[in-house]
C-alpha cells in the first residue's frame, strides 16, 4: 500500500477563505491527511466537539468575526483539548503576533502564501510514528 493511500491524522483546517481552505485539504489529502474544514472559529469548536480524533488544528490568524489567536486562547483555556498542537498561517502577520502565537504554543508560525514542502516537514515533525509505520 502506498503511503498516500494510507489513512495519516485528522487535521482540522480553519480559514474565512474557501478557496484556501480546499486547495490547502487537497494537498493535505494527496499526502494521507484527513482533513475538516471551518471557516470560523466557532465552526472550529463545533467540529472539535464533533470529532475527537483531530490531531492538529492549521488556522488562519485573521478572519472576520475571531482571530486565529483566540482560538488558541480558548483552546488552551479547555482542559480537555489544551494540548493540542496548533499551526498559525497568515497572509498579514507581524512579529508580535508571531510572538503571540508562540506564547499559546503553537508549533509553527507560515507566512502565507504557504510552502507546501515546509508545511509538510513541520506536519511530519509532529507525527514521526505514522511516516515509520506507513514504510513497511
Amino acid at each position: 500500500m502506498s503511503s498516500k493511500l494510507a489513512t495519516r491524522q485528522t487535521i482540522l483546517l480553519v480559514d474565512d477563505e474557501q478557496d484556501i481552505l480546499l486547495e490547502l485539504a487537497e494537498m493535505l489529502e494527496l499526502e494521507g491527511y484527513r482533513c475538516i474544514l471551518a471557516n470560523s472559529v466557532a465552526q472550529a469548536f463545533e467540529q472539535l466537539s464533533q470529532h475527537p480524533d483531530i490531531a492538529l488544528i492549521i488556522t488562519d490568524l485573521r478572519m472576520p468575526e475571531e482571530s486565529g489567536l483566540r482560538l488558541i486562547q480558548q483552546l488552551r483555556a479547555r482542559s480537555s483539548r489544551k494540548q493540542l498542537p496548533v499551526i498559525v498561517a497568515s497572509g498579514h502577520a507581524d512579529m508580535n503576533d508571531v510572538i503571540d502565537t508562540m506564547r499559546l504554543q503553537a508549533v509553527d508560525f507560515f507566512i502565507k502564501p504557504i510552502y507546501h514542502e515546509r508545511l509538510l516537514e513541520s506536519i511530519e515533525r509532529l507525527f514521526p510514528s505514522t511516516l515509520l509505520h506507513l514504510a513497511k
